[in-house]
């Protein structure tokens, strides 16, 4: 089990080295001479069309809406993965990171509403900071190479996770269109499909893929966001606790390197270039980036930490193995690089053509970048000092 926690996490930080990478080439094109060829390719029109059924989007709402719902099956497969047999499959292990990701949610969006309470017309942006992007975080973790503790790395991963839960639970509740009945009676029957298959020991993955896609349109023309298909897909996945070969195993295993290597970078490729034409510094100061910035920055470390202390003094969680209120604080601040799930989030709540969404753009890339700064210095001095620490104690021991 150990080793299956280490090579998601390299493969995780990889995964996050590539989206810097991604996103900063994002970033130059939109703010080049190759700038409109960039925004034409993503609005290039791609239609599906099988007789009175037609889905027509550009280029960018399929990889928003089709690429990032198996995102949404590898996210579904991995919380069921992990609560059965994982870091969120006993209370003792699942407590704190549940108990650090709740106030890790609450704390940005309040302070997000608290900021933006003069301007109602950006409020429906309230759940931008409340998300951790789990590869950038690891990432950057991954440049402190093998001087952080695994259970800090696994504490990371359960919050990001339960953060994801949070985060699906919201869009399903809150970013929802006007509801059309009849896809979503389809799109019910599907996933009562798909359970009565899961409940029949149906081991074999193509009739779930099958049964998966179909939802995947019902909930697309229901109104309901489409990614959530992916989410009950990944729940409905068999999986036996304790058992090598699992559907579930076999196809997170063969999903997890596309995810890393090709949906998020290109879904970064594709949301995070942003033109800087007719922005200014002042811009970062005030409205709509200034309550994501301090949403992220402050609002995510001090939620995680606040009842994560209040919950370990209460005797109702314990700090991870090796783990010290430095180190918990520096990884605190790293939860607030929100990227991905933020800007999926805000492309939800204000539409990806908006101005608006623009402007949450340009707040969540310079929060998440401030709180992945911030975040590795804070690791690097805490992780010296716990290691300046242990010299001394085995010096004194000799």
């Amino acid at each position: 089990m150990v080793d299956l926690v280490k090579r998601f996490l390299q493969l995780e930080a990889a995964s996050g080295i590539i989206l810097f990478f991604t996103a900063v080439l994002a970033l130059i094109l939109a703010n080049s001479p190759w700038s409109e060829i960039y925004f034409s390719f993503l609005d290039i029109p791609v239609q599906f069309r099988v007789g009175s059924l037609d889905v027509h989007k550009p280029l960018l709402l399929w990889i928003n809406d089709g690429l990032m719902a198996i995102f949404f099956l590898l996210v579904g497969m991995e919380i069921k993965r992990e609560a059965l047999e994982g870091s969120l499959s006993s209370m003792r292990q699942a407590g704190l990171p549940v108990i650090a990701a709740i106030g890790g949610m609450i704390v940005p969006a309040a302070m997000f509403s608290f900021i933006i309470n003069d301007a109602p017309q950006f409020m429906a942006g309230w759940a931008i900071p409340m998300a951790t992007d789990i590869a950038f975080a690891l990432g950057v973790l991954s440049l402190l190479s093998g001087r952080v503790p695994l259970s800090l790395k696994v504490f990371l991963l359960a919050l990001a996770i339960i953060d994801d839960l949070g985060a699906i639970m919201v869009i399903a509740l809150f970013y929802t269109a006007e509801l059309h009945t009849i896809p979503l009676l389809f799109a019910v029957a599907l996933s009562a499909m798909l359970l009565m298959l899961n409940r029949s020991r149906v081991m074999l993955l193509t009739p779930y893929l099958i049964v998966g896609a179909l939802l995947w349109l019902a909930v697309l023309k229901s109104g309901v966001h489409a990614t959530i298909s992916g989410v009950i897909l990944g729940f409905t996945i068999p999986h036996i606790r304790g058992a090598a070969h699992t559907p579930l195993r076999q196809l997170e295993h063969q999903l997890h390197p596309w995810s890393s290597y090709f949906i998020l970078p290109f879904f970064a490729f594709a949301n995070a270039g942003l033109s800087f034409t007719g922005l200014s510094w002042t811009d970062l100061g005030s409205g709509l980036p200034l309550a994501i910035i301090v949403g992220l920055f402050i609002g995510k470390p001090l939620g995680v930490m606040l009842v994560s202390w209040l919950a370990v003094k209460a005797k109702l969680a314990a700090l991870p193995e090796n783990v010290g209120w430095q180190q918990l604080f520096g990884l605190s601040v790293l939860c607030g690089i929100g990227f991905t799930m933020s800007i999926f989030i805000g492309g939800l709540a204000f539409g990806t053509a908006s101005e608006a969404f623009a402007s949450s753009r340009l707040g969540i890339l310079f929060g998440s970048l401030i709180a992945a700064v911030f975040g590795y210095i804070l690791l690097r001095n805490a992780t010296r000092t716990c290691q300046r620490k242990e010299q001394k104690r085995v010096s004194s021991q000799l």
